[in-house]
């Protein structure tokens, strides 16, 4: 098995790349250890390297979000190696535990404001979500209210030092242009 790696804009994170579908039905992120335990023995495996601080399993892609102790070219080994393991070893990379809750919470959105977020919605989908993922990350719309919209960044995304510009310059910028009720955007955590 051979895995690539790449770079992302976020400098505690690296993507990889193991040549087979990872999440199917994803994306999936975990920021703990607590909250992989049954229900990603391939996250549980990632966290077992003390440096791990975070796991987003894309479609065809895992990001590891590592702490600022360690540098990656003394983690990597550790990383592809857990990946080669759990791979070789027939594992899922989901348990299929039907108690993980995959979803950001509920939506907040505006009284009357349906035609606005279903406009919202397929723009992410469309222009901003397959961008998002070449660099390893995620992003999903959590609201619209008061010409505000927000939205959560995963995987790569969220702490990275451009995630600002990218929403305030790159997708506030498209949604404003398509839609003119859309003020601002913002990111939740």
């Amino acid at each position: 098995m051979f895995i690539q790696t790449e770079a992302t804009p976020n400098p505690a994170t690296l993507k990889f790349l193991p040549g087979e579908t990872v999440a199917q039905d994803g994306p999936f992120e975990f920021t703990s250890r607590d909250a992989a335990e049954g229900h990603s023995p391939l996250a549980e495996r990632l966290f077992a390297i003390e440096e791990v601080k975070g796991v987003f399993f894309g479609f065809d892609f895992v990001t590891i979000t590592k702490d600022d102790s360690i540098e990656w070219p003394h983690l990597k080994p550790a990383v592809l190696g857990a990946i080669m393991e759990h791979y070789t070893s027939g594992a899922p990379v989901m348990t299929g535990n039907s108690g993980f809750d995959i979803g950001d919470g509920e939506e907040v959105i505006e009284e009357g404001a349906e035609e606005i977020v279903a406009t919202i919605k397929e723009l992410l989908e469309t222009r901003v979500r397959p961008a998002v993922a070449q660099d390893g990350g995620d992003i999903t719309f959590h609201g619209f209210k008061d010409g505000r919209v927000f939205l959560k960044m995963r995987g790569a995304c969220a702490g990275c030092p451009s995630s600002t510009a990218t929403l305030q310059h790159g997708i506030q910028n498209l949604l404003k242009h398509f839609i003119p009720e859309v003020e601002t955007v913002e990111a939740v955590q």
